[in-house]
């Protein structure tokens, strides 16, 4: 078996889409393909973070067929995990243990780490064993029930653009210790909105794609509040919401999900190295 990066190009990005689609797959009859749209954001980001992090991203190769995957980056002395998925017939035979310590290698100085688990049991063993702590995560899901959507109050809530990124990136820095950096640009040309809230009490942002938050910031509770009930109005109706990878620390998105009418579950882990869960924070899990 060999360890080779993954080339910014349309052949590994689709080779990196299979082995996410089988490994996940086997993970249970819930797991949903991926919608057309999914796929193409799925397919263009493993291009980014090959462009972005080629030392980052890696694909695990016995007899001429890839067999495991693992995609991370580093942004300002923080390692992130992006994707990290091997071939059920694959698996047990130290091929994940490779390619994470491949990956890993590029965070090789950073002081966190942060990972968005499934939750795979071999996956959370593997990350525990690195050193991570897990704290278990929720996920909120359903249609969202209208008549909970009161007036907004006095918190401006408009659509942000690449002019709000010294923005985003202040408050990235803020809750987490790192800017998402040209991350942003990629969530901006891939995701439905980006809205902003950006006050004399603080500021706060959030992503979009569909009926899915894909990542929300703020400096506050009150903001973040304001900011995932907006995404959540915006969801279009008869489309189902998700918000995923809460942790017990972000009760103030667990609140407002179930006054919204969505379900609440269990579901993977918030895997942190040297870093407290940030808040109020709802990570990407792409780009966390």
């Amino acid at each position: 078996m060999i360890l080779r990066q993954v080339r910014d190009n349309r052949a590994d990005a689709e080779t990196v889409l299979e082995i996410a689609n089988a490994a996940f797959a086997a993970l249970g009859p819930a797991r949903q393909p991926l919608p057309p749209a999914g796929v193409v954001t799925h397919l263009a980001r493993t291009r980014h973070l090959a462009g972005t992090d080629p030392e980052g991203c890696w694909l695990a190769v016995e007899d001429g067929r890839a067999v495991g995957c693992a995609l991370s980056m580093r942004r300002e002395g923080v390692w992130l995990l992006s994707l990290y998925a091997v071939l059920p017939d694959a698996q047990g035979k130290g091929v994940g243990r490779l390619l994470l310590e491949r990956a890993a290698a590029h965070g090789h100085g950073c002081l966190r780490g942060m990972i968005c688990a499934s939750p795979d049991p071999a996956a959370a063993r593997r990350y525990r064993r690195a050193g991570f702590t897990l704290h278990p995560a929720m996920r909120l899901t359903g249609l969202v029930d209208r008549a909970g959507l009161v007036d907004a109050g006095d918190i401006p809530v408009h659509p942000g653009n690449a002019g709000h990124t010294h923005l985003l990136d202040s408050v990235d820095r803020r809750l987490r210790g790192a800017a998402h950096g040209p991350d942003h640009r990629f969530m901006l040309a891939h995701h439905d909105e980006l809205l902003v809230a950006d006050t004399l009490a603080g500021s706060g942002y959030c992503y979009r794609q569909g009926g899915e938050v894909k990542l929300l910031a703020a400096t506050s509770k009150r903001l973040a509040v304001r900011l995932l009930r907006e995404a959540l109005a915006r969801v279009p109706t008869g489309t189902e919401a998700l918000v995923r990878f809460a942790t017990a620390e972000q009760e103030w998105a667990v609140d407002v999900g179930l006054e919204l009418g969505l379900t609440l579950e269990t579901h993977g882990y918030l895997a942190l190295h040297g870093m407290k869960p940030p808040t109020p924070y709802l990570p990407s899990g792409g780009f966390l």
